[in-house]
């Protein structure tokens, strides 16, 4: 496991738009925790998930947030460790591969940004994104404000930390060769939030046809 780092999914959404809990909405057979919860793994990294559904707990060890969003969920899991550094990835992102939670670690070390997420397609992402622990106060001030969202909260503590918020081109890294998806999948396509019904079987739909074109190329 990466050492002085924490994993946490972000699960304490209220999935008004899927109508139930989203985190067990089935995904190709296993609930979208369990996938998120991989993926995580995957990336070498022991994970939590924050948020307030005490039914996830058969899965990983559950932190309780406020209640107010995944900027709620992010201040309860960065007071939960002693880790420097914590990866969060939603619950509804099945599609992220494990290399790209690895190499944005990487960056973040390196660089000692205060918060680093991808940009894809020329668009900064919110999710992922690999925190530093000593953002926790001034997004703990943010939330308590209430000013605003998560992302303009993670410029925010980055810019009082005076450290750098940054936002790794996802394109550059696959033409490196640094990062790849097991299914093959174009990055565009990784960052799906998955928030209605009709979009999880979309996404079925797209991983049993790749899975049927890459056994055919091996046969």
């Amino acid at each position: 496991m990466q050492a002085d780092c924490a994993g946490f999914v972000l699960a304490g959404g209220l999935s008004s738009r899927m109508g139930t809990d989203k985190a067990l909405v089935p995904l190709a057979g296993e609930p979208l925790i369990a996938h998120a919860l991989r993926i995580l793994r995957e990336a070498d990294l022991e994970p939590r998930i924050a948020g307030a559904r005490s039914s996830l707990a058969q899965y990983a060890p559950v932190i309780e947030d406020s209640g107010k969003g995944p900027l709620g969920g992010i201040c309860a899991a960065l007071a939960s460790t002693r880790a420097r550094w914590a990866v969060f990835l939603p619950v509804d992102q099945p599609l992220l591969p494990p290399s790209l939670l690895r190499v944005m670690l990487r960056h973040a070390q390196v660089t000692g940004a205060a918060a680093t997420v991808p940009r894809v397609g020329g668009f900064t992402e919110t999710f992922p994104v690999i925190l530093d622990r000593a953002a926790l106060p001034s997004l703990e001030a943010f939330l308590a404000a209430g000013a605003g969202g998560c992302f303009h909260a993670l410029q925010a503590a980055a810019q009082q930390l005076g450290r750098p918020f940054s936002a790794v081109p996802v394109e550059l890294l696959v033409q490196a060769g640094q990062v790849e998806h097991p299914a093959a999948l174009p990055p565009a396509i990784w960052f799906v939030n998955l928030n209605v019904r009709a979009e999880v079987v979309g996404v079925e739909s797209l991983l049993a046809r790749r899975g049927r074109s890459r056994r055919n190329r091996v046969s």
